[in-house]
C-alpha cells in the first residue's frame, strides 16, 4: 500500500515521504494512529492540505522542542550518590536518573534523547546533550554530587582528632626537652 507519512516514523522515513508498506501495517499501525494516509485514498488537493497541516504541526512542535531546549540550557541536575575514594561511585549515573531529574523539575523528557556517551561514575559536574526530532539539541548541566555517609563522617572526624590530638602531643614533648 501506498502511504505518505504525517510523521517521522523511525526505520521507515520522515514526514512527507510517499512510502510503501505492507497493507497490515500501514491498516493496524500507521493509519489509525494517524502517521500516515493513504496516497491513492483522496485527491491530490486533500492530501496538500493534510501535508500543510501536518506542516503547521510540524512547526509549532518545533517551536516549543526549541522553547524547551532554552530551559533546559539554564537548568542544572544535581544528582547524588554514594561514592568512596577518589571520588568514584558506587554504580553508576545513566540516562534514566537523568531523565527522572528532568521530570521532578518540570521537564518531561525521553531518556533516549538523552545523550549519553557512557554511564557517569565519577563525581563532578558534566555537560550532557538533549537531542530533539529535527536538530534540535540543548546542553545540560549534571552535578554529581556525594552523599555524606554518617558514619563515614564520624569515623573520619575521630581520624582526625586522634591524628591532632597525638601532632599536639608530638609538640608538646618537642618544647618540654628544649
Amino acid at each position: 500500500m501506498k502511504i505518505i507519512l504525517c510523521d517521522d516514523v523511525e526505520n521507515l522515513g520522515e514526514m512527507g515521504e510517499t512510502v510503501t508498506v505492507a497493507d497490515g501495517y500501514a491498516r493496524n499501525y500507521l493509519l489509525p494512529r494517524r502517521l500516515a494516509v493513504r496516497a491513492d485514498s483522496a485527491s491530490a488537493k486533500q492530501i496538500e492540505h493534510e501535508m500543510a497541516i501536518i506542516k503547521r504541526r510540524e512547526e509549532k512542535r518545533r517551536a516549543e522542542q526549541t522553547k524547551v531546549a532554552k530551559q533546559l540550557e539554564k537548568a542544572t541536575v544535581e544528582i547524588q550518590v554514594r561514592a568512596g575514594e577518589g571520588d568514584k561511585i558506587f554504580g553508576s549515573v545513566t540516562a534514566g536518573h537523568i531523565a527522572e531529574k528532568l521530570a521532578e523539575m518540570g521537564h518531561e523528557i525521553n531518556r533516549k534523547t538523552i545523550q549519553l556517551p557512557e554511564p557517569i561514575k565519577t563525581l563532578g559536574i558534566f555537560k550532557v546533550a538533549v537531542k530533539f526530532p529535527g536538530s534540535i539539541e540543548a546542553q545540560v548541566k549534571v552535578w554529581v554530587t556525594g552523599i555524606e555517609d554518617p558514619k563515614r563522617a564520624a569515623a573520619e572526624a575521630e581520624a582526625a582528632a586522634q591524628e591532632a590530638a597525638e601532632l599536639a602531643a608530638e609538640e608538646a614533648a618537642e618544647a618540654a626537652e628544649e
